[in-house]
């Protein structure tokens, strides 16, 4: 079967590894460190996605922009000292071997910054399978477009034989924004029934639906 897409795009927390949950409870640990108000998990969820200022912005909008570095160093304390236990979601390995396998292009658009990505490649040994990557600290957050349109520049590949897989309204707005269809994981970080408002191509309600859906459509 020809492929439908040429490059895949997959974000990365709650995407392809199971961490939603870890960045909710640092999130709320380094907010009680400090004397913040401890955001619910709700509200730590829905930040996942964006990179690291972006997120503390969007959580305490009435911060000075001088004390969000310190919510930043706590973030980091709690987080890098448990990141390596961290697991792929089950499955996440041999899809991305079957689908470099295949001839994909693939890519990694995440709300981390260059050194998170680089520690979770490592933990993971998956960078050998991604053909190129971008972060939040070397270009725009999403949903903002830009990491997105490097990654069709840099790899060549027109809009429309591309697809965005992620669990955040963050990573469909930013598909929707470059203009390429997106695949929703229902089963990270945001509300199944949220990603629906954004067009996905599928839903998928589990990373084994997921992987069905990839193998069989891209």
């Amino acid at each position: 079967m020809s492929k439908r897409y040429d490059l895949l795009i997959f974000d990365w927390d709650g995407t392809l590894m199971d961490s939603a949950g870890t960045i909710v409870a640092c999130i709320q640990q380094s907010s009680a460190d400090l004397g913040w108000p401890v955001p619910s998990r709700e509200a730590a969820s829905h930040i996942i996605g964006l990179g690291l200022k972006e997120a503390v912005q969007t959580l305490f909008p009435d911060k000075d922009e001088a004390e969000i570095p310190m919510l930043v160093e706590r973030y980091r304390h709690h987080y890098l000292g448990q990141d390596h236990e961290i697991r792929l979601f089950e499955g996440a390995r041999e899809l991305i071997e079957d689908l470099h396998a295949g001839g994909h292009l693939l890519a990694v658009a995440t709300g981390k910054a260059r050194h998170g990505l680089k520690r979770a490649f490592g933990h993971s040994g998956l960078e050998p399978y991604f053909h190129a990557s971008r972060t939040a600290d070397e270009t725009f957050s999403k949903p903002h477009p830009a990491m997105i349109e490097e990654l069709l520049d840099e790899l060549m590949v027109a809009p429309e034989r591309a697809l965005m897989i992620g669990d955040t309204s963050h990573d469909l707005q930013m598909a929707r924004n470059a203009g390429i269809d997106s695949l929703a994981a229902g089963y990270g970080a945001h509300p199944a029934e949220y990603l629906a408002d954004f067009g996905p191509v599928a839903l998928c309600a589990s990373f084994a639906e997921l992987a069905d859906w990839l193998r069989a459509n891209a």
